[in-house]
């Protein structure tokens, strides 16, 4: 069936076919700790006849969340120990994060800010938090790019991002303004002409990275909203976690990735799965990751190589993780050849 608003219940998952009746006690232990909320856009695109649907797999809640292993952490990638102020977290000297809201379009079981997010989690920041966010940023001439992030920041009005991007046009320092979304592809009606006008500065750099995981998120619609952003001068980066089930296999992986060049979007990042609390389901080994990555090299465009990066747990920073091509004074080519470097004299 065609869902006609978002699906935050799970009476509301099991009418349109997302779940089975039969699993609700398991799920309502699910529901009760991690958020829940599936737009029409994406509910629409899951196959539910197919058990391991990659849409499915992304959104709606699973026994498998109620798992939590030794080393997953409710803050695996540190974010509280670079938070100085609220809403602020600066962990590398040039950039920072902006958190002015905790709320999204859909809630992604794989969430690394999954205890934070959500109607139960962490409160929007209240004016006074944000005048202090602000304050931060104003006193440090170090910062060069505000990340505005969240929580999903796309899910504010036009008229308050407007007025972020006028606070932040204020800083003379701050030259770059990156926003962290989904909306695009979740919920692409919402990019609307005011939403694209809202972000834009007449003297800072505004990009926009679209996190989605899969090529079918890439729909018609969600190509219609991006180029929106991109023909309004907006450039846009695109962001991925390595899913298990999801995108771990090189079709899945370089149809998402030429999906994104298609819609004019550089892939940037493919994040290996963090250890948020009950996602062990969906995480691969870093292994996985780098044959993956291998795969890719010299079959597929370098427009769509993403850099494969880990955050390393306790907040201290991403690190990349690809495969190396350097090995043992030679050098691999994409079909798994070596050449020594420098060549031997003839």
């Amino acid at each position: 069936m065609t869902a006609l608003r978002t699906l935050r219940r799970l009476p509301e998952l099991v009418e349109a076919g997302l779940v089975d009746a039969a699993c609700l006690p398991a799920l309502e232990r699910v529901a009760a700790q991690y958020a829940v909320a599936i737009t029409p856009a994406m509910a629409d695109l899951v196959d539910a006849a197919d058990p391991d649907d990659p849409i499915a797999r992304q959104f709606t809640p699973s026994e498998a969340e109620l798992v939590c292993l030794p080393e997953e952490d409710a803050d695996p990638i540190g974010d509280d120990a670079h938070s100085p102020v609220e809403g602020i977290v600066h962990r590398y000297p040039d950039r920072l994060l902006l958190k002015v809201n905790h709320n999204c379009a859909v809630y992604c079981r794989f969430c690394f800010r999954r205890e934070m997010v959500g109607p139960e989690g962490l409160r929007p920041l209240t004016p006074e938090a944000l005048d202090a966010a602000f304050a931060y940023i104003a006193e440090h001439p170090e910062v060069w790019e505000v990340i505005v992030t969240g929580g999903d920041p796309f899910v504010l009005s036009p008229r308050r991002l407007a007025d972020l991007m006028r606070r932040l046009d204020a800083i003379d320092h701050v030259k770059v303004v990156r926003f962290h979304t989904r909306v695009p592809a979740v919920e692409p009606e919402t990019v609307t002409d005011d939403l694209v006008a809202a972000l834009k500065s007449s003297s800072k750099a505004v990009y926009v990275a679209l996190h989605a995981n899969h090529a079918r998120e890439l729909t018609p619609a969600a190509r219609v909203a991006c180029a929106k952003l991109v023909d309004a001068g907006v450039p846009m980066l695109g962001q991925t976690v390595l899913l298990k089930g999801v995108n771990d296999d090189p079709e899945s992986l370089t149809a998402l990735m030429r999906a994104f060049v298609e819609t004019r979007i550089k892939p940037y990042y493919l994040h290996h799965g963090d250890l948020a609390p009950g996602t062990s389901h969906l995480r691969t080994s870093i292994e996985d990751g780098q044959a993956l990555m291998k795969a890719m090299r010299g079959t597929v465009s370098g427009l769509c190589q993403p850099t494969y990066v880990l955050d390393i747990p306790g907040g201290h920073g991403k690190a990349p993780v690809g495969p190396a091509f350097l090995v043992d004074g030679a050098v691999e080519d994409f079909k798994g050849r070596r050449h020594p470097y420098p060549p031997k004299a003839r």
